[in-house]
């Protein structure tokens, strides 16, 4: 074999391990991005939390709500609803004795842990007709139905488990246990609405 023929040999020779070196260092490489990507998840849970985020606010035009009618918006990922009740509604949800309600806490953010669930404290003084409730069931979460969706004429059903509220969104039946909650809102001017 000629000195040229050696080199070229050689050249061959280490030219393959050469491109073998990069396949492998390349493979290497896409495992351990693929490892970090995958541990990336655990990783950022053990991390404390930034801050809880501002909580939102919405408003609600109630001139658009009749007598009777139900709306429902979206506040902070959750339904709220707003059931502007007739006053026969009113008179009924008054006129229910705390001792009959399998639930008696008020579950009204803006009042004491303590306060019993009589319609009064479901709702605004002044502002009786109006009723605010997150409308997910306190079973396991679902999201209720009202008005013509519901098989009741009167509040919420929950069509996955059947429990029922009334038009105060107090619980009245069913496997739920607890009232829907008042989430906090004020009233801007008797047709203007702010849930948060």
């Amino acid at each position: 074999m000629s000195g040229m023929e050696r080199v070229m040999a050689g050249t061959h020779l280490r030219a393959q391990p050469g491109r073998r070196d990069f396949l492998v260092q390349a493979a290497q490489a896409l495992v351990g991005v693929g490892c970090a990507m995958a541990l990336r998840p655990f990783i950022d849970q053990m991390n404390p939390n930034q801050g809880t985020p501002p909580p939102e606010v919405r408003e609600v035009d109630l001139r658009l709500i009749e007598p009777g009618q139900t709306k429902t918006v979206e506040w902070r990922g959750m339904p709220v609803s707003i059931r502007h009740r007739t006053w026969n509604e009113v008179r009924s949800a008054r006129s229910v004795a705390i001792s009959d309600l399998p639930d008696p806490s008020a579950r009204n953010e803006a009042l004491a842990k303590s306060a019993t669930a009589g319609d009064a404290n479901r709702t605004k003084a002044g502002y009786e007709q109006w009723l605010v409730v997150v409308s997910l069931c306190t079973h396991l979460g679902c999201r209720l139905a009202t008005g013509a969706a519901s098989p009741f004429s009167e509040g919420w059903f929950c069509p996955c488990h059947a429990a029922r509220f009334d038009v105060s969104g107090r619980v009245r039946s069913g496997p739920a246990r607890t009232n829907l909650v008042v989430p906090p809102y004020t009233f801007l001017s008797p047709t203007r609405l702010r849930i948060g």
